[in-house]
């Protein structure tokens, strides 16, 4: 396809049709489930479900990725100008048959369309918890915030927009990676609006919470540096494990790994990317996994200290998904990056981000209540 038709917005309209009826199923599910509850509870019953179908959409994201299925559909928003591959049937027939190797077979365009349209039912459904949010407001002046769920609606178009450019920008990888990240952002926007929803306070040491602040900026950055590797097609670049290629050290070229704009494969001037610059990202997530799974362990160490229930569930919790990202990790290098594990590994992160918000906000809250306790106290008598 030429630049020019890259963007076709004639199935648009159709395209939203189709997120309209995916989101229709779990709206009516959430709706029967929860219709004789209170509003307030009915929201969030809205958000959990918004922030599980959002998890599941970027799990599916990772499949479309891992398959190379990006570029399945050439264009945006639909493929070949049609609302569904089966309007393209002819258009991928051709293109197969002039590039029997290349991007685009029938079964990588159902797989890309289906995750346009998953995408779009999330947005669905984002969009009605936004109105909700600003309806339950009007009624009560005490509900939750709406403008976190409008924030959310905006942090939904500017993917859909992205989704865009990962397609006419041919998968660029800062593109691709900040997509992901987009998708984990709005992981957390949800997340952070469920746990203020209900508040269920967890009181924490200062230098815990602190720690756990620290945990999770660290948390985003591997998060990064992971779709960096990922969307580089760096991870087969060390084979063995703990060394890389046989060295603790091997030859790496960082200047051209962390270039950020430039294209697939290339370096910035446009020349072939060196193979030691697949290296250097590879080296330089696995050296920032070590750091984040010790912090991590110490993280889960100090909330098994506290000894409330809660605070040791997140601790097993932080432990399960660090333990998960440390075999789904060594599968994709000793196991030559199984298609399983890479998904696991990308839900895990995902996974281990929504958790850390959970407790995040929890712990905020602990850290709020007792100035409100306190504010709630009598005034004492004078004479």
């Amino acid at each position: 396809m030429d630049a020019t038709s890259l963007v076709d917005l004639d199935p648009l309209l159709r395209i939203v049709l189709l997120g309209a009826v995916v989101a229709a199923g779990p709206l009516a599910w959430w709706w029967l489930r929860h219709r004789s509850t209170a509003p307030a509870a009915r929201l969030r019953a809205l958000t959990l479900l918004t922030l599980f179908l959002t998890f599941d959409l970027v799990l599916f994201g990772a499949f479309t990725r891992l398959t190379d299925s990006g570029l399945g559909c050439p264009d945006w928003p639909g493929c070949y100008g049609s609302a569904s591959p089966f309007g393209a049937r002819e258009e991928i027939h051709a293109e197969q048959t002039l590039r029997p190797g290349g991007p685009v077979t029938h079964g990588k365009a159902w797989v890309e369309m289906v995750h346009r349209y998953l995408a779009t039912g999330v947005g669905a459904l984002i969009t009605v918890l936004m109105l909700a949010a600003w309806a339950l407001r009007r009624r009560d002046p005490h509900a939750p915030s709406p403008w976190w769920p409008t924030v959310s609606f905006v942090w939904v178009c500017a993917q859909g927009a992205f989704g865009a450019l990962t397609v006419t920008l041919k998968l660029a990888p800062a593109i691709v990676t900040l997509h992901l990240l987009g998708g984990i952002g709005l992981l957390v926007l949800l997340a952070w609006q469920a746990g203020h929803a209900r508040p269920a306070p967890l009181a924490l040491a200062g230098r815990t919470r602190r720690l756990a602040w620290v945990t999770a900026g660290l948390l985003l950055v591997q998060i990064a540096l992971g779709g960096w590797v990922s969307t580089n097609y760096a991870v087969l670049a060390c084979r063995d494990f703990p060394t890389c290629q046989g060295a603790w050290w091997p030859a790496m070229d960082f200047e051209h790994a962390f270039t950020l704009w430039r294209g697939l494969g290339r370096t910035g001037a446009g020349d072939y990317l060196p193979f030691a610059a697949l290296t250097a990202i590879h080296v330089t997530h696995r050296a920032m996994a070590l750091l984040v799974l010790a912090a991590l362990g110490w993280l889960a160490w100090r909330l098994h200290a506290v000894g409330a229930g809660p605070a040791r569930r997140y601790a097993l919790g932080l432990l399960a998904l660090g333990g998960l990202q440390l075999a789904t990790g060594l599968a994709n290098v000793v196991l030559g990056w199984p298609l399983l594990a890479a998904v696991l590994h990308t839900g895990g992160a995902a996974a281990l981000a929504v958790l850390l918000t959970f407790l995040l906000t929890r712990a905020g809250q602990g850290r709020e209540r007792p100035a409100a306790q306190a504010a709630a106290l009598p005034l004492p008598m004078t004479s």
